[in-house]
């Protein structure tokens, strides 16, 4: 499946939930969210009948996210189904890592092959006043370590945010020091509250990592034990490093010329763009009875009308971050 652009769309991301167990600063506002009714969410059944779609238009790796997915009952049963639909290669989820621990087994048992932990400090009282919690930070790097331990690929992503976080983003880098993990740096998109705030370019992030560990070389690929996946990060490692570093400038460095992907929210919207104010509601066509050949079409067509490149230097607040999974 290919768009007008020629780029080919073989990677997904699937928003299980709106819900969080985490008010983070950038994306719950303080005033608190109006959650998408329990009946206007996808089903399961609904997710996976999709999926099997979109497998055989070319789609290859999904990624789950939230909301935080852990929240939704039965979703390591889900992953375990999503691994049988025949054409999907890969399946790895985006978590802020608070239930992993509890999860692990479960997640190991379903197949999971990968997992993206969003972690933007290790200072215990920054991590409450950026998350609004006070539970469970201290399980979140044991549950990391059990995981690499089990042979799954982790991911570490931080939101580097202008005078607040600035001296945390050289110790969060030292985790790839000696685990066989990447510590990826992301610059904060301009949605929902995060229109309020501040990014970092990626630049100085970059400086602040070789200040304290030296010179950062760009690696494509390390065959040894990690995968880098189809995302746009570009990866460096410092000397002596066992893991590595990612950088991925959403903003002060356009990727989308490379853009593979597609977002499906909770409630059955198939995005395009992650910046994009429409969608396109898969859901409504699923529950009218739409046939696979129909909603293959529309799917198409959505497709060839993804935009050349998003628009973040415009500021949109109306774009909820936490109902389209990133």
């Amino acid at each position: 499946m290919t768009d007008s652009f020629g780029r080919t769309i073989n990677y997904l991301r699937l928003s299980v939930t709106d819900r969080c167990n985490l008010r983070c600063l950038y994306c719950m506002p303080k005033e608190g969210i109006k959650h998408i009714a329990h009946n206007e969410v996808l089903r399961f059944e609904e997710m996976l009948k999709i999926c099997g779609i979109l497998a055989k238009l070319g789609i290859k790796n999904i990624r789950i996210t939230g909301g935080e997915p852990l929240v939704r009952r039965g979703i390591t049963e889900f992953i375990g189904e999503l691994k049988k639909v025949p054409g999907i290669e890969r399946i790895t989820m985006t978590s802020n890592g608070i239930l992993l621990g509890e999860n692990l087994d479960a997640l190991i048992k379903s197949g999971l092959d990968g997992l993206n932990i969003s972690i933007d400090t290790l200072n215990k009282e920054m991590f409450e006043k950026l998350t609004g919690t006070k539970d469970g930070f201290k399980n979140i790097l044991p549950a990391i370590d059990k995981a690499l331990e089990n042979g799954i690929n982790v991911k570490i992503n931080c939101v580097p945010l202008s005078d607040f976080n600035e001296k945390e983003i050289a110790k969060l880098a030292a985790l790839a020091k000696n685990r066989k993990l990447a510590v990826r740096f992301i610059e904060l998109m301009p949605l929902g509250q995060a229109s309020l705030m501040q990014f970092i370019p990626m630049e100085q992030v970059m400086s602040l990592i070789e200040k304290e560990h030296g010179s950062l070389q760009a690696i494509t690929q390390d065959s040894n034990f990690y995968s880098f996946g189809s995302g746009p990060a570009e990866y460096y490692k410092p000397h002596g490093f066992t893991g590595s570093i990612g950088i991925i400038s959403s903003i002060s460095k356009k990727y989308c010329k490379t853009c593979n992907r597609l977002r499906l929210t909770s409630k059955g919207e198939l995005k395009t763009c992650l910046a994009s104010d429409n969608g396109t509601d898969i859901k409504k066509l699923i529950r009218k009875g739409a046939a696979n050949e129909e909603i293959s079409q529309i799917i198409i067509k959505a497709v060839k009308e993804k935009p050349q490149e998003h628009n973040f230097n415009e500021k949109k607040q109306s774009i909820k971050m936490f109902s389209i999974g990133g």
